[in-house]
């Protein structure tokens, strides 16, 4: 087959995939995840069932399919924070802070606490334990940071701090949460010597 029809099928593939998360995740959104069917999935992206199958066998890979998306989608969202403007600690607060907006924003809800299992939920944990542990070190390392407690265990503390995000009940109780977590890794008092 000519190249160009390869990528104009591929091209097609994706489509019908990104047109088929993003229906599916609008379906459950109104209907909840037990009223939506294949054959409601496939009607609104406006195919056939049979070739809906091809690419998923049912709803709940379609949304974990989806999720893993979001996930993907936010831990991009944090690398480019990361990388982003500032000195290091004013980037580790901007991720922190962005990653507790997000974990605040998707609380609470029935699908949430569904799609929260699985490979790629634990992989993308590890991979943010590692960011933050760098960033942490970073930090650290530019003398912004204590260094009396490893980067590993600070990244640990920070992640199940900011869980607490998706419990509180405002905007400005998560910017409070980040807050009280950022000065939680900076250095006691009595260890810069002003008692």
């Amino acid at each position: 087959m000519p190249k160009l029809w390869n990528e104009t099928i591929a091209a097609h593939r994706d489509a019908v995939r990104a047109a088929t998360l993003e229906a599916t995740a609008d379906l459950v959104h109104r209907h909840g995840l037990a009223s939506v069917t294949m054959t409601q999935v496939a009607e609104a992206v406006g195919i056939g069932r049979a070739t809906l199958y091809k690419y998923f066998p049912d709803v709940d890979a379609i949304m974990a399919a989806w999720h893993e998306r979001q996930v993907t989608g936010h831990l991009e969202q944090l690398a480019g924070i990361r990388h982003g403007a500032g000195n290091p600690a004013e980037r580790l607060k901007a991720v922190l802070e962005a990653y507790a907006r997000i974990s605040y924003q998707h609380h609470g809800t029935e699908l949430a606490a569904l799609l929260h299992h699985g490979g790629h939920v634990s992989r993308a944990q590890q991979h943010l334990q590692d960011f933050i542990r760098d960033l942490i070190g970073e930090t650290a390392a530019a003398g912004d940071l204590r260094n009396d407690v490893a980067p590993e265990e600070l990244a640990v503390y920070c992640l199940h701090a900011l869980a607490a995000a998706n419990t509180l009940s405002s905007q400005e109780a998560v910017h409070r949460l980040v807050a009280v977590i950022m000065s939680g890794l900076k250095f006691p008092d009595s260890a810069t010597g002003n008692a």
